[in-house]
């Protein structure tokens, strides 16, 4: 089977081990597989967008998410470190408000699948990272909204790369909501 799947905290995050083949000349994988993704994960998703970012150390990006045409992601990093965080933001699940988080690097081929109904954002770890995401829906400008990345309330714990006090946030991030003020699903 090309990947492994490895249940999160909250059960419908998922972390994906593509299988990765290496030699001498370097490595090859299969990034996505629609069949092969539908097997290990039980999913059938359609993807219509792909977004690829570049960002410094110590940027955050996030924590964002739709409130109308919710998008699930899946994402993964080529190259570089970050780390990824997925809050649920749906307020009649039981897990509502709850975040997991994984690292995700070049090195570590992982991906990570943040279902629709998730905030979603990442920390940048090394002096910079490339971020490569998949959606199953297209970004609308006027639906996106971002939730606070410290809220006290989600006590989302942020490995701060050596050297960094506070994130380098956007300035919407920086003026996002908290969970209690949020719109939610």
């Amino acid at each position: 089977m090309p990947y492994t799947v490895t249940p999160s905290n909250l059960p419908e995050v998922l972390i994906l081990k593509p299988q990765v083949f290496g030699d001498a000349r370097g490595f090859f994988f299969e990034s996505f597989n629609a069949r092969d993704f539908a097997k290990v994960t039980g999913l059938d998703v359609q993807f219509v967008q792909d977004n690829h970012s570049k960002s410094s150390k110590g940027v955050l990006r996030g924590l964002h998410y739709q409130i109308e045409h919710a998008q699930g992601k899946l994402v993964r990093v080529t190259r570089g470190e970050v780390y990824d965080v997925a809050v649920d933001m749906r307020q009649h699940s039981p897990t509502f408000g709850q975040w997991v988080g994984c690292h995700l690097s070049a090195d570590n081929a992982l991906q990570f699948w943040v279902p629709p109904g998730f905030a979603h954002g990442f920390l940048v770890l090394s002096e910079s990272a490339e971020f490569l995401y998949k959606t199953t829906d297209y970004w609308y400008p006027e639906h996106e909204r971002s939730l606070l990345w410290n809220d006290p309330a989600l006590g989302i714990e942020w490995p701060l790369p050596e050297g960094v006090q506070t994130p380098i946030l956007a300035a919407k991030d920086a003026a996002a909501s908290t969970l209690s003020k949020a719109q939610a699903y």
